[in-house]
């Protein structure tokens, strides 16, 4: 039985909202220090107290993630049509796709930044955070194109529809449930990406939550840590949200994955 609409957010909303008041409750009662575990009121004051400092960090992580993301989207469904077009092509790059994407970040963000050189930083940050969201749009994209009815191929070639054809007609529209669910991916990852690029490549010379992070950890300042942790979630939350209702506009009403 299908739940409630209401109660699909309700239910989270009651469950965060116990286990904030039990966190609270244990701070106190165990009395932590706060440099060891904030209550959750300790970090809403420091989110209070940073918040312009806080809220300038978010917005340049944002930026980065969200170009990121849409160089990751359009460069993972162009080079997946060239796929759907050539097996050869697709035989002789895939496979450095697959190494790009299994390289650690961590391992390149040296070489990357060297490359792009230390003034560089944000471009090197933009460029890790692509590798890293870039092959679940390929992977994703390259199925749907492949994924198509052949029954429904057949009866373009009846009918003398050309390649283009065939690939504007059917083979995009076919793919595009594939490509929602691989964005929802790939946005998270392409924070993730960012995140991790400016820990390694772009902790101060970068103004991200990154450093706002390394920053607060550096000084003990453990509830301000906390602060930016949240508010990179609550941004990944959007993303995810954002993209899922974008979903559900797109597909609602004849595909079953937006249900």
């Amino acid at each position: 039985m299908a739940l409630p609409g209401w109660l699909r957010w309700v239910a989270p909303v009651l469950l965060g909202v116990v286990v904030l008041l039990l966190w609270q409750w244990l701070v106190r009662a165990l009395a932590l220090p706060v440099y060891l575990l904030p209550a959750p009121s300790d970090i809403w004051r420091a989110a209070i107290d940073a918040w312009p400092l806080l809220l300038l960090s978010a917005w340049h992580t944002l930026r980065l993630a969200l170009l990121a993301f849409l160089l990751a989207v359009a460069g993972g469904v162009l080079i997946a049509v060239a796929f759907s077009q050539s097996r050869v092509l697709e035989a002789a790059l895939y496979p450095y796709a697959v190494v790009l994407q299994v390289t650690p970040v961590v391992a390149i963000a040296p070489l990357i930044l060297i490359w792009v050189g230390v003034d560089n930083a944000a471009t090197a940050v933009v460029l890790l955070a692509w590798i890293v969201a870039f092959f679940p749009i390929l992977s994703n994209m390259t199925l749907g194109l492949r994924s198509v009815d052949p029954g429904l191929r057949s009866l373009f070639r009846l009918y003398g529809g050309s390649r283009w054809q065939e690939l504007r007609l059917l083979r995009l529209p076919a793919s595009l449930p594939f490509l929602l669910s691989a964005m929802k991916v790939s946005a998270g990852l392409s924070l993730v990406g960012v995140v991790v690029a400016e820990f390694v490549a772009g902790s101060g010379t970068s103004p991200g939550l990154a450093w706002r992070i390394i920053e607060a950890g550096n000084r003990l300042q453990t509830a301000r840590m906390f602060a930016a942790l949240l508010l990179l979630a609550a941004i990944g939350i959007s993303l995810f949200a954002m993209l899922a209702m974008l979903e559900r506009r797109l597909l609602a009403r004849w595909h079953d994955s937006a249900r």
